[in-house]
């Protein structure tokens, strides 16, 4: 459920403020927080980090050739759409780095791609960053500079009248700022703007083996850490020292992640309270986070007990792990999406858990992949065909507001035939040992 960009000048999630909101009193107070601020990877972990290393090597990295044939997928599926599509407005965020393997934060100062339907595409860059701009060209493109006193937008309109596009219908990518597009459109009255979503939804919804084999580690990576976690557990920790423990941990591995921690009856509420908690003995531990690997996301929750589990609980337990074995199990190419929140739900309605959203308070799972949330989604109701390629979470819960909340998190791959895979190594094993 952790919603978390890889690129922090992209834009702050929700769950990044929530977990930021919780770190904050005790930032740079604990031991563990302090060595992860100072040192960059923390001293003075526990026993159980100590089998922590980077990835190094196993890591391959997109290359090139890949982000070129993502434009030229690109520019194959505009040709495809009635009516066809003359071009792409995209700016930066997630979809700019997929098409271009450019990382460019986001600013009041236009930098775009406009990919035509056919040709050479178009990068609008800032006059005095083209030179940053070019060194990170790793294709063939037509740049167009502009001055801080020049109107970018009829730059890019100039650019797309000089190949001939004046008019026509213009994709923009969905996380592109309304002020670009507002002026885009402005300046260049005889195009029309449609929302993109046909054609770079329809790309990044389905991984390559590439693409799938980078989430594998991330997830593996996850588990790792969540797995040293869990055996570091002492009473009296805070959700904020959990919370900075998992970021020791991904530190210590060379990698950027983090998690929602959420003990106790704060775990009733999907994504936490800003109210201070203590481990005690009994609680419910809810622990919900990831990492990324050359950009590309994990989102795992693992929840577990810290001593012995209430029969209600292990009850709850067994509930919300038969609704992911269903949902694996529904998950199948060639059906909706809106089917396999239907078939979880099932499990936990039937458990005495409904109806609707009583207990089970959230949609299924998103897409994941460079975004933690991503398109498609499974949430009731929705009518997406599910291709072979496309990637999920698949995070059923119960929450008993109160008492305590469950939820069990792994990632997973439409399968081309049979049952969808997992991602993650595994479904959890118990409350008492989550990981294994």
């Amino acid at each position: 459920m952790r919603k978390q960009n890889q690129e922090r000048s992209y834009r702050t999630s929700r769950r990044q403020v929530l977990i930021g909101a919780a770190a904050a009193s005790v930032l740079g107070l604990t031991p563990v927080a302090r060595a992860s601020k100072e040192e960059g990877v923390s001293e003075g972990l526990p026993k159980a980090f100590d089998g922590l290393k980077p990835l190094g090597g196993r890591v391959r990295p997109i290359t090139a050739d890949e982000f070129h044939g993502r434009m030229l997928q690109a520019q194959k599926l505009m040709s495809e759409q009635a009516p066809k599509y003359d071009a792409l407005f995209i700016a930066p965020g997630t979809s700019l780095y997929y098409f271009t393997g450019i990382r460019w934060g986001i600013s009041e100062r236009l930098l775009a791609l406009v990919l035509p339907r056919t040709g050479e595409p178009i990068v609008v860059v800032p006059a005095f960053e083209e030179g940053r701009m070019r060194e990170k060209l790793t294709f063939a493109a037509e740049v167009r500079a502009w001055q801080e006193d020049e109107s970018p937008t009829k730059i890019a309109a100039a650019a797309l009248g000089d190949r001939g596009i004046r008019t026509g219908h213009v994709g923009v990518e969905e996380t592109a700022a309304f002020t670009f597009f507002d002026h885009f459109h402005a300046v260049a009255s005889g195009l029309q703007f449609v929302s993109a979503d046909p054609v770079t939804i329809a790309c990044r919804g389905r991984k390559s083996d590439h693409e799938l084999e980078l989430m594998r580690l991330a997830c593996e990576a996850t588990f790792d850490v969540f797995r040293a976690v869990f055996a570091s557990l002492k009473e009296g920790m805070s959700q904020e020292d959990i919370g900075k423990l998992t970021e020791a941990g991904f530190s210590k591995m060379g990698l950027h992640g983090g998690a929602l921690v959420l003990l106790g009856a704060s775990a009733a509420l999907p994504h936490g309270t800003i109210k201070p908690q203590k481990l005690k003995e009994g609680d419910v531990v809810l622990i919900d986070g990831g990492c990324a690997v050359d950009g590309y996301q994990s989102d795992v929750t693992r929840t577990g007990v810290f001593g012995k589990a209430l029969e209600k609980v292990a009850r709850v337990y067994e509930t919300v792990r038969r609704a992911q074995d269903a949902r694996l199990d529904a998950a199948r190419a060639g059906r909706l999406s809106g089917t396999v929140d239907d078939a979880a739900r099932k499990v936990i309605t039937d458990a005495g858990y409904g109806p609707d959203y009583k207990y089970f308070t959230h949609r299924l799972g998103h897409g994941i992949g460079l975004d933690g949330h991503e398109h498609p989604y499974l949430v009731r109701g929705s009518k997406t065909l599910l291709k072979p390629g496309m990637t999920f979470s698949n995070e059923p819960g119960i929450y008993i507001r109160g008492e305590f909340g469950m939820r069990c998190e792994d990632d997973m791959v439409i399968a081309a035939e049979g049952p969808a895979k997992l991602l993650t190594q595994g479904f959890a094993v118990s409350l008492e040992k989550p990981l294994g």
